[in-house]
């Protein structure tokens, strides 16, 4: 079963894991680069703030199976 997961600023994704979301605080881009990096292998779904989308751009090209959605400010 594919997983959905969640990066970005505490604040705005702590209530995902109300929806079985993996949640995965990043304040910062070395946090959210931990966070990509730590995802398990079945994630199919991965939600991300604005902030987070723009720290992991150069990386969302490695998984194109990837599924990502960037939250609307």
């Amino acid at each position: 079963m594919a997983t959905a997961a969640i990066i970005g600023e505490e604040l705005r994704i702590e209530g995902y894991w109300l929806a079985g979301a993996l949640v995965c605080p990043a304040e910062s881009r070395y946090e959210a680069a931990a966070a990509w990096e730590s995802l398990p292998t079945d994630t199919g779904v991965l939600i991300m703030t604005p902030s987070a989308a723009d720290w992991l751009a150069d990386r969302l090209r490695q998984r194109p199976e990837l599924l990502t959605v960037v939250m609307r400010t």
